[in-house]
């Protein structure tokens, strides 16, 4: 049970942050990177909850469920994987979570109508804020993939998987939010590229 009665230490003066593992490093390091990002999807992903609460509870609900799937993901960034690491001596994500969403976007994206083209962020503001997590989602991700490559040994790559395929759910998502995507503001390829501005227009 995690208990926190003090919130600042002061420890972090000095740029360094503790690992799971209790460990200091830079704030820089790659791996609070990877954490840190998937800690901002986590908030973002609260936006979206907030719109949701109304529009749509039962979205609002999976999401609430992912924000806990995200702590896990956290978790298991924080604290490098030891060698020789007996299975459950950390939370570590699993294949069973990724499988998941999987179900999940494949039940959204049923009843959707392909797309045409490109789906320009907006519609609803629950859309917009889907869009808002989902391209978050993958700066998580990229961070996550580069702590991988960094040091492939003490990560897990299912967190990269996981956010991979948290950013696709997001996209579906974000077509449902939009009146089943009847509402989405598609991309048109060049649409400016004719047009000549005389400024602003008087208000």
């Amino acid at each position: 049970m995690v208990k926190l009665n003090k919130i600042y230490t002061r420890t972090g003066d000095d740029g360094t942050t503790g690992l799971g593992t209790g460990a200091r490093v830079p704030k820089t390091d790659t791996r609070v990177a990877a954490y840190g990002e998937t800690d901002e999807t986590n908030a973002v992903l609260g936006i979206a909850i907030v719109h949701a609460a109304d529009a749509n509870p039962g979205m609002a609900a999976v999401l609430r469920s992912i924000q806990n799937d995200l702590f896990d993901v956290g978790a298991d960034l924080c604290i490098p994987i030891a060698a020789g690491e007996k299975p459950d001596a950390a939370l570590r994500i699993t294949q069973g979570q990724v499988d998941r969403l999987e179900t999940l976007i494949d039940s959204y994206n049923e009843n959707l109508s392909p797309l045409t083209s490109f789906v320009l962020p907006g519609g609803s503001p629950l859309a917009a804020a889907l869009h808002l997590a989902r391209t978050v989602t993958r700066r998580a991700e990229r961070a996550t993939v580069a702590l991988l490559l960094e040091q492939p040994e003490s990560t897990n790559p299912v967190a990269a998987a996981y956010l991979n395929r948290l950013s696709d759910l997001l996209f579906v998502l974000g077509r449902i939010a939009n009146n089943n995507g009847s509402g989405d503001v598609l991309w048109t390829p060049g649409a400016n590229r004719a047009q000549k501005s005389n400024g602003p227009d008087p208000e």
